[in-house]
């Protein structure tokens, strides 16, 4: 971590809690951790220095002016329980690099350690039959059997053998590693939409994890746009169906009469 890091304050943090988050199918990570960060007051802890992890493809011009390269932003927040309770670590990370992930995954972990974290919290989407019109459900894996065993006291799914892809999977098997608590909620996600943003999966499991800080968050706003995107793709849904339709079926009323004819013919 020496050197990869910058920091911009140095909190004393009271027992904190970490959470982490990379874009992923339906953007679920994403969601969680931004509507966080809109809701608290959270700080900045620090940033990443991303040129260590990521490789510019290109460059912008603008005017005819070369502008320097630029790396996406992965930062630190915190925020301070006001209630008395744990603190919480906030990382969000703009992209997830090409190569040298585990070393991001490793380097980020190293500053919850710095912290002395009592818990690394990530979010993910699982890809289930669920239809687009269903409450999404949440399922919860852990890095050991006694953390695994606590998440029976929430209502979540079953979780059998799973993978968990990229950055929001990785950084819990580092965790694993290095004997730090670990824990991912996953939203149900259609399979057949994994690339639209499902701001109900986020919304499902900000409902679990919030419950699982012990800390509250106004949803309201997360609950009209997870309410206006459902009612968006039963629309996209309805339309699709419409032209699906009308690209394979021919009209009655549209056939030529040359095609009456043969068939009576063929009668």
């Amino acid at each position: 971590m020496k050197g990869l890091v910058k920091f911009t304050a140095r909190p004393r943090l009271n027992s904190p809690n970490m959470l982490t988050a990379w874009p992923g199918i339906g953007n679920v990570a994403m969601i969680v951790a931004t509507y966080l960060l809109k809701k608290l007051d959270f700080k900045e802890l620090g940033r990443v220095e991303a040129s260590h992890f990521f490789d510019p493809i290109g460059i912008l011009v603008k005017n005819n002016v070369v502008e320097a390269p630029q790396f996406p932003r992965s930062t630190f927040y915190y925020w301070k329980n006001k209630g008395g309770g744990s603190d919480i670590i906030l990382f969000v990370g703009e992209d997830q690099p090409a190569s040298k992930g585990y070393e991001l995954a490793t380097c980020v972990l190293d500053v919850g350690i710095k912290f002395e974290v009592k818990k690394i919290f990530t979010c993910a989407a699982a890809m289930t039959r669920i239809h687009h019109t269903e409450q999404p459900g949440v399922l919860g894996v852990a890095t050991n059997p006694a953390a695994a065993e606590a998440l029976k006291r929430y209502d979540l799914m079953p979780a059998s053998n799973l993978q968990i892809a990229g950055l929001n999977g990785l950084l819990l098997g580092v965790a694993k590693e290095k004997d730090v608590d670990g824990i991912c909620l996953l939203g149900e996600v259609p399979a057949y939409a994994t690339r639209v943003q499902n701001p109900m999966a986020a919304l499902s499991v900000l409902k679990v994890l919030t419950e699982m800080l012990e800390i509250e968050v106004d949803m309201n706003e997360l609950v009209q746009v997870a309410l206006e995107t459902r009612e968006r793709m039963k629309q996209v849904a309805a339309q699709a169906m419409g032209e699906y339709i009308d690209y394979f079926t021919e009209p009655i009323w549209e056939r030529g009469e040359g095609e009456d004819d043969e068939e009576d013919e063929e009668e």
